[in-house]
C-alpha cells in the first residue's frame, strides 16, 4: 500500500477557471498572478485575512488579480444571507462596495449590518417582482461558488488559490508575497507537491524506475549495474561489523519503511477505515482471500514438487501502487465504492503477504533477540506518545530481527502495530487555546522582533500540534511519501533489472506459466468467487452501485504483482535464473493484467452509459 491508495478527492487544482463575467476581479485581465479567495462574511479568519489581502494588493499592484468566491461558513444562519445579499449588487462596483462593508462594518457580522447594506444596493426600495427576480439571480451565483469550492477541495475558510493551485501556506504578508512572486524555493516545492498530489504518480515512478533498470540491464553496462547493487556496504566497530550488499540495504533495510507503512494503513482502516465496520469489511476481505488462495492453487497445480513449489506466494499479491494510478487514470469510469472496495482488498492481500513472508519465507525464529518488541509493548502500555522513542526502539527492532531469523523488513509490521493510536482531540479547546496564545503574543509584538515568540508559547503551540495527531497518524503521514517517491523505486531500480534472451526461458516454461496465470487469471476469478459466495450466503452485501462485470475488473487489476511479487520471489527462488524468470514472468502477467483491467472497466462504463441513453 502507498499513500496514493487513499481515493479521496485531493482538490488541489481550482476546479473553474476565472470568469470575467461570473467572477468578481480586482486587477488588470493580464496580471501575472491570480489571486483566488473562497471565503465567508460571518468568518472571524476572512475578516481578519481581508486587511491582509489589501496589503499584499497595495505591494504588488497591477500584478495581481484578486477574486473573491463565497463558500459561506457552515453552521451560520447569517453566513449564506450575507452572501446573497453582496451578489444582489447590480454591479460589480456595487458588489465591492458591499463586499467591503460586510467585512469591516462591524467586528463581528450582524443582522444590522445586512440591513444597511441592503439599504446601500437600494434592495429595500425594489418592488416585489424585481427583488425576487434579484433574490434568485443570487442565490443562483451563490451556489455556484459553493459548487465550485467543493470541486476545489475547499475544507475552510479562507481558502486561497494562487494561479489555480490551492496554497496552504500562512496567511502573513511576506509568506503571501513569496508564494505569488514565486521564489525559487516556492516553486520547487509547489511542483513536487502537484506531482504528489497527482494520483497516478507513485505508479508512474514506479513504471519509470523499472523500465530504466531494465535498460541499463540490457545495456552495455548492465555488468556495471549488477556489480554496483553487489557492492558491500557495513559498519565496523573494532574488531566487529556489520556489511551487506547495496542490493540487501535495500531488500533488507530500506523496504522496512514500506512494511512499516502497510501495517500503519492496516491499523487505520480496521480502526478507522473502511474495515472498521464488519458489513463494510466482509466483501473485500472475502474477495481478498480468494484472490490469494485461488493464484496460489492454481501455481501449485501447475508446479510439481520441488525447487520451485515454494514459489506459490509470488502470485498471490497485488501491488497497489499500480492499480490505483490505473484506476486514477480512469477517473468517472469508475464508481466511488468500487474504489474503496479495491482499496480495502489491497489491504487485507497486504495482510496476507505479511503472514505469508513472515511464516513461510523467514528463517527459524530465536526469541532471545526479540527484546527490543517488550521494550514497544513497555512504551505504549505507559502512554508514551512521542515518536522518536518508537522510532530509536524500531531501529534496535530492525537489528534484533536481522538476527532473530525473521525476515529484517517485518520489524515494520511490528513496529507499526505498537505505535499508538489516540482518542480524537476536543478540536474547539484545542483552538481556543492556540488562539489565546497567539493573541498574547501579538500584544509584544516590539519583544518578538527583537527576541522572537517566548519558548512558552512556542512549547505549548507544538504540544497542541502533537495533540492534533495521533503518533500513528503522525509517522503515516510521514513516512507514506518517503515509501512511495523514495523507497518502491529504489525497490525496483535495484530489482526489476533481468537479462532479455531466449537462454532464460529454456526449462522455465512452465514456472513463466504458472505464476502468469496465477496472476492473471486466479485473481479476478478468486475475487468474483469468494465475493459471491460472501454474498450468496449472507455474509456480504455487494453494493448496487458497481456490477459483477466491474468487481471482475477490480479484480483483474489485482493481478498486477509487482512490489511484493518481486520481493517474495526473491526469497522463493535462490538461484539467479529461477529469480530471473519470475521476475519476467511477474512483469508479464502485470502487463497483462493491465491492458485486461483497463479494458473491462472501460467497455463496462460504456456499456452502462448506452443502456441509460
Amino acid at each position: 500500500m502507498t499513500a496514493t491508495s487513499d481515493f479521496a478527492a485531493t482538490g488541489v487544482r481550482l476546479d473553474r477557471p476565472v470568469d470575467d463575467e461570473l467572477d468578481h476581479i480586482l486587477g488588470p485581465a493580464q496580471a501575472p498572478i491570480t489571486l483566488v479567495e473562497y471565503g465567508s462574511y460571518a468568518c472571524p479568519h476572512c475578516r481578519a485575512a481581508n486587511e491582509r489581502i489589501t496589503e499584499v494588493r497595495n505591494q504588488l499592484g497591477d500584478r495581481l488579480r484578486y477574486v473573491f468566491r463565497h463558500r459561506p461558513l457552515i453552521g451560520s444562519d447569517i453566513a449564506r444571507p450575507a452572501a446573497e445579499l453582496a451578489e444582489s449588487a447590480a454591479s460589480h462596483a456595487q458588489f465591492w462596495d458591499a463586499h467591503v462593508s460586510l467585512m469591516t462594518r462591524s467586528h463581528t457580522l450582524t443582522e444590522d449590518d445586512l440591513r444597511a447594506v441592503a439599504d446601500t444596493l437600494g434592495l429595500t426600495r425594489m418592488d416585489a417582482d424585481r427583488a425576487h427576480a434579484v433574490a434568485e439571480r443570487a442565490r443562483e451565483r451563490v451556489a455556484r461558488d459553493i459548487d465550485s469550492a467543493q470541486a476545489s477541495g475547499v475544507r475552510y475558510t479562507p481558502t486561497f488559490f494562487i494561479n489555480g493551485r490551492r496554497y496552504d501556506g500562512p496567511w502573513d504578508e511576506s509568506s503571501f508575497t513569496d508564494a505569488m512572486l514565486g521564489s525559487l524555493g516556492h516553486r520547487v516545492r509547489t511542483a513536487a507537491l502537484s506531482f504528489a498530489s497527482w494520483a497516478p504518480s507513485a505508479g508512474i515512478l514506479l513504471l519509470l524506475a523499472s523500465i530504466l533498470a531494465m535498460v541499463l540491464t540490457n545495456s552495455r553496462l548492465g555488468a556495471d549495474f549488477e556489480a554496483f547493487w553487489h557492492t558491500g556496504f557495513g559498519f565496523a566497530f573494532g574488531e566487529t561489523g556489520f556489511r551487506m550488499s547495496l542490493l540487501h540495504w535495500v531488500n533488507d533495510a530500506l523496504l522496512t519503511i514500506f512494511f512499516l507503512v502497510v501495517g500503519l494503513e492496516i491499523k487505520r482502516e480496521f480502526t478507522v477505515g473502511h474495515l472498521a465496520s464488519r458489513r463494510a469489511a466482509a466483501l473485500p476481505i472475502a474477495a481478498a482471500i480468494g484472490g490469494m488462495a485461488v493464484p496460489a492453487l492454481i501455481y501449485l497445480m501447475l508446479i510439481p514438487a520441488g525447487p520451485w513449489s515454494l514459489g506459490w506466494g509470488v502470485p498471490m499479491a497485488t501491488d497497489t501502487a499500480f492499480a490505483v494510478a490505473l484506476v486514477a487514470m480512469l477517473g468517472a469510469r469508475v464508481p466511488v465504492e468500487l474504489r474503496i472496495f479495491l482499496t480495502a482488498a489491497a489491504i487485507v492481500d497486504d495482510i496476507g503477504a505479511i503472514l505469508v513472508v513472515a511464516i513461510f519465507y523467514s528463517g527459524d525464529l530465536h526469541a532471545g533477540y526479540l527484546a527490543a518488541t517488550g521494550v514497544l509493548v513497555l512504551l505504549n502500555r505507559a502512554g508514551i506518545y512521542r515518536v522518536l522513542p518508537y522510532m530509536l526502539t524500531g531501529v534496535a527492532l530492525w537489528a534484533c530481527v536481522q538476527a532473530g531469523g525473521l525476515h529484517a523488513t517485518l520489524a515494520g509490521v511490528i513496529l507499526a502495530a505498537f505505535i499508538p493510536t489516540r482518542p480524537p482531540p476536543d478540536y474547539t479547546t484545542l483552538a481556543m487555546q492556540a488562539e489565546a496564545i497567539l493573541t498574547t503574543e501579538a500584544q509584544h509584538r516590539g519583544e518578538q522582533f527583537r527576541h522572537g515568540p517566548s519558548a512558552p508559547a512556542l512549547e505549548a503551540l507544538d504540544a497542541i500540534h502533537d495533540r492534533l495527531e495521533s503518533p500513528a497518524g503522525r509517522m503515516l503521514r510521514n513516512a507514506a511519501p518517503r515509501s512511495s517517491y523514495l523507497v518502491l523505486p529504489i525497490f525496483a531500480l535495484a530489482n526489476a533489472g533481468v537479462p532479455i534472451s531466449t537462454d532464460v526461458f529454456s526449462q522455465h516454461g512452465m514456472l513463466v506459466f504458472a505464476i502468469v496465470a496465477g496472476l492473471s487469471v486466479g485473481k479476478p476469478l478468486g475475487f468474483i468467487l469468494a465475493s459471491a459466495l460472501a454474498v450468496r450466503i449472507g455474509l456480504a452485501h455487494k453494493p448496487d452501485a458497481y456490477s459483477w462485470r466491474q468487481l471482475a475488473g477490480a479484480g483483474t487489476l489485482a493481478g498486477i504483482g509487482f512490489t511484493m511479487s518481486l520481493f517474495i520471489a526473491g526469497q522463493a527462488f535462490p538461484l539467479a535464473g529461477d529469480f530471473a524468470v519470475a521476475k519476467i514472468a511477474v512483469f508479464a502477467a502485470s502487463v497483462l493484467s493491465s491492458v485486461l483491467g483497463v479494458a473491462m472497466l472501460w467497455r463496462t462504463q460504456a456499456r452502462q452509459t448506452a443502456q441509460a441513453a
